[in-house]
């Protein structure tokens, strides 16, 4: 990516968060960026496309930031807690309106806009770690286990977005924590 490509995405990024994506025209993003409204549409073709990739951008730096908290952790159940963890580690430095994908969903829940799948994708990608973190904890109920963990860090998300109450990602930990307690005590979670 060109320095002004990369000037381009990080600046839609931030005004797509901040403002969201519809209210923010791709005029806006060049002047912030400092690039010519043809450089956009160079690089990126069009509007939609700035968006797939400042999506993607932001899935690809959460994946990165998340891999060292899921390595140094030793256990299933530490690793899962480590998403806590890292969640709100992230929330402090990049989620003041909430999960950017969420946010994305609410204007753009068209399955035919390109960043659906984005969205989408990132939030099935959750799901299935903490599907497969659950199976090594409760092999028989991994999928409820799963879902159950992925409801209470997606709703902690949009508490913390929305500033209902401190500390909704620490209180998301604290009762992932004791659901899982819970489910290795009666090997299942099914029960």
């Amino acid at each position: 990516m060109t320095p002004g490509a990369r000037r381009a995405l990080d600046a839609a990024g931030r005004l797509f968060y901040e403002r969201g994506i519809h209210a923010v025209g791709v005029d806006l993003i060049a002047a912030e960026a400092g690039v010519t409204k043809k450089t956009l549409y160079d690089r990126f073709g069009s509007k939609e496309q700035i968006v797939v990739e400042y999506l993607a951008d932001r899935d690809e730096r959460w994946r990165a930031f998340l891999a060292p908290y899921l390595s140094d952790a030793g256990t299933a159940r530490a690793r899962v807690l480590a998403v806590f963890d890292a969640s709100r580690d992230w929330a402090e430095v990049h989620l003041a309106k909430g999960c950017s994908m969420v946010n994305a969903h609410a204007e753009i829940s068209d399955p035919a806009h390109p960043a659906y799948q984005v969205i989408t994708g990132q939030k099935a990608w959750m799901l299935a770690l903490f599907t497969d973190l659950a199976r090594e904890l409760a092999p028989r109920g991994a999928q409820r286990l799963g879902r159950t963990l992925m409801l209470l860090h997606e709703g902690a998300l949009v508490a913390h977005g929305l500033h209902v109450f401190p500390g909704a990602v620490e209180q998301a930990r604290a009762d992932a924590d004791a659901l899982l307690r819970t489910a290795v005590a009666r090997g299942s979670a099914d029960r």
